[in-house]
């Protein structure tokens, strides 16, 4: 990818979480920035996972079953967070993520932009905001989709087409994400939001939409479960 991705097309209401340059706008600008060890005492300190390749990965050719309900478990360095993948709404994305996830491709990876009352952003192999798989799959989200607390979706650059997805996903934290609906629906954290919360308190209000993390959540191990 040429730049970072980013959940924002700079939309008036919310350019500052998009671009950076004026986090006015964010709920947690005015408050104060909190050390990493007033933020959370559930999520513990760990290292800094050494950088993966970016690309490389195959693109996943199995199909979801769509009578069946399938779960994206992120075993995180916080605790962990089921996602009920929405195959119906994006099947080529919900497919995709789960046959990255079977492969080990997000083992070892953080949570690279932490947004406090917006969104945790992961899934980049290099950790730095500009990584994927190396392909791209498409789900153009209904034109009334919402991006409400616990909703999980994917990244993608202001300049792709609405609902391009490689392997960056975002969870929504805040109230309403107050997004357009140009992010592919990946489904719903139905357990552990509460883990989600607290690595969403985990984000340096002073860097705005940048999102810094002010220590290293790592995805220790994701997985699918199929009911």
């Amino acid at each position: 990818m040429p730049r970072a991705l980013l959940l924002l097309l700079c939309v008036l209401a919310l350019v500052a979480a998009a671009c950076g340059d004026d986090d006015s706008d964010q709920p947690a600008s005015t408050a104060p920035a909190e050390t990493a060890s007033e933020s959370s005492a559930e999520c513990p300190d760990v290292d800094q996972p050494a950088p993966g390749e970016d690309g490389g990965a195959k693109r996943p050719s199995a199909k979801l079953d769509p009578d069946k309900k399938y779960h994206l478990i992120l075993d995180t360095s916080c605790g962990e967070i089921d996602i009920l993948l929405d195959q119906g709404t994006s099947p080529r994305t919900a497919a995709s993520v789960a046959g990255l996830a079977r492969s080990g491709f997000y083992d070892g990876t953080v949570f690279h932009r932490i947004v406090p009352d917006f969104v945790i952003q992961g899934g980049d192999p290099t950790g730095s905001g500009m990584g994927g798989p190396g392909y791209s799959t498409r789900d153009k989200p209904p034109a009334d989709a919402t991006y409400l607390k616990g909703t999980v979706a994917m990244a993608k650059t202001e300049a792709e087409p609405a609902g391009t997805s490689g392997s960056q996903f975002y969870i929504v934290t805040g109230a309403d994400a107050g997004l357009p609906p140009d992010y592919a629906l990946l489904g719903k954290v139905v357990g552990g939001l509460e883990v989600a919360e607290e690595i969403g308190r985990l984000g340096d209000p002073a860097s705005g939409g940048a999102g810094t993390p002010l220590k290293p959540v790592v995805i220790e191990k994701a997985s699918v479960r199929g009911d």
